[in-house]
């Protein structure tokens, strides 16, 4: 499979919740970057780490916060850069705004992802401490 179907496949995954194919296309040595300055901001480490993140911003967001927009899916080596739109709500906040997934893909595994929030003050604001 081509470093963007993969990246597709992870996109369409994580929007659909299909844990199953979260499991065979990412490593279960990724390394995780989440941006910012907020409760979730660190480098995760392993995919029971990156799936302790995700369900805990599912619950803060109660089950809300979700990538609603994907497309432009830009290669180079082994890089994928993906253009997505998320989105969430919480205590009243509305988080929605665009930005950038970039995964980094070897042995047909993603190994890396690195997220870029086009309004780090709203993501900040929205997480919370």
């Amino acid at each position: 499979m081509h470093s963007i179907e993969i990246a597709k496949t992870y996109i369409q995954a994580a929007q659909t919740g299909d844990q199953a194919t979260l499991g065979r296309v990412i490593s279960p040595d990724v390394v995780w970057h989440q941006p910012g300055n907020n409760q979730f901001s660190a480098i995760h480490r392993g995919m029971a780490a990156v799936g302790q993140l995700l369900g805990q911003m599912m619950a803060v967001s109660k089950g809300t916060f979700a990538i609603t927009r994907a497309d432009h899916y830009m290669a180079n080596g082994d890089w994928v850069a993906v253009s997505i739109e998320f989105a969430g709500e919480r205590d009243g906040l509305v988080l929605r705004q665009p930005g950038v997934d970039l995964v980094r893909i070897a042995d047909g595994k993603i190994i890396e992802v690195r997220l870029f929030s086009s309004d780090p003050a709203q993501e900040d604001a929205f997480w919370g401490q």
